[in-house]
């Protein structure tokens, strides 16, 4: 099939790609373990130094008798029954940690006098489908039943996450309404991968091109879900672009360049959650690349996003 046009990148953006081509190289399966070892994250000290912020890990259930590890993170003079976050940090499904977006969490902690959590969910191949979204759940269930001990409202917990933990972050708050799990008032889901199906135009557009390629796609779910990947047997909770039902989901908050792979389903999620009757507001930024405002903060278009979440943020946690 022949390429089809992309939308440009912004200026800023494609300056910094110029400059920075490694950015656009594209992971396939024997990639894995080399983007494991280069994604090097600093520590949680230097996040929280001279900040009122305490990092403190613990050792929580996860999925089928497992172990995950969490860290818990409060102000050192929280005041308790404020907010609460439960963050799920991104990597394709196969890579990342529960340290990776920390700088963000550290602000809404000190702004807000949130409780957060960040989730060490086991990754794939190692531990394909459904063990990431069930661990992330089991998070959740543990999160949510510490609220008296953390001093956090039960009922003001927003969930959040970032490309693959945008996409588990949505499976969850699928889980916790069919379950009729914990509360989740809000769900902040940020440039989310949320279907296999590799059927979009964005995914053809953005082959071969731009951060997280077509390529790359396929390596993150094909590692997530084996042989039933872009099969009829894929849950919606790996995959929630696949579900049927978007009602009686928390308000929604979704972000997407639009040359990126994940532009089309992230649209067609919200367009979803509307015709659900559901509370949704959706932002694509022109001529970002994925994750554009971590990888670039300082372009003009980074800044804007970066304020039109936050502004949703303080609606949500104030």
């Amino acid at each position: 099939m022949p390429d089809l046009p992309r939308p440009p990148f912004d200026p800023e953006l494609a300056d910094v790609l110029e400059f920075l081509p490694m950015l656009q190289g594209t992971l396939r399966p024997e990639d894995i373990e080399a983007a494991r070892a280069s994604g090097a994250i600093p520590l949680p000290e230097s996040w929280t130094e001279g900040r009122p912020v305490t990092i403190e890990d613990r050792t929580v259930p996860g999925y089928d008798g497992g172990e995950i590890t969490v860290s818990v993170l409060r102000r050192t003079d929280h005041a308790g029954d404020g907010p609460a976050v439960c963050w799920i940090h991104g990597g394709g499904m196969i890579s990342g940690s529960r340290l990776q977006g920390l700088d963000a969490i550290v602000d809404w902690v000190e702004r807000y006098d949130a409780v957060a959590v960040t989730v060490d969910y086991r990754l794939a191949p190692e531990h394909p489908d459904p063990v990431p979204v069930e661990d992330c759940y089991a998070a959740l269930v543990w999160f949510a039943g510490q609220a008296e001990e953390l001093g956090f409202d039960p009922e003001r917990l927003m969930i959040a996450g970032g490309s693959a933990g945008g996409g588990l972050a949505a499976g969850v708050a699928l889980l916790a309404r069919d379950r009729r799990g914990p509360a989740i008032a809000a769900q902040l889901l940020l440039c989310p991968m949320l279907d296999d199906r590799d059927a979009t135009v964005s995914t053809r557009q953005m082959d071969g091109a731009g951060v997280w390629d077509r390529v790359s796609n396929r390596t993150g779910w094909g590692a997530l879900l084996g042989d039933r990947y872009g099969t009829d047997d894929v849950s919606p909770y790996a995959a929630p672009a696949r579900a049927k039902d978007l009602s009686d989901l928390p308000p929604t908050f979704l972000d997407v360049g639009s040359a990126e792979v994940f532009r089309d389903e992230i649209v067609a999620y919200a367009s979803a959650i509307w015709a659900a009757g559901g509370d949704c507001e959706l932002h694509v930024w022109p001529g970002g690349f994925h994750a554009f405002d971590g990888l670039v903060p300082g372009a003009a278009v980074s800044r804007a996003a970066r304020a039109a979440r936050e502004a949703w943020v303080q609606r949500r946690l104030t």
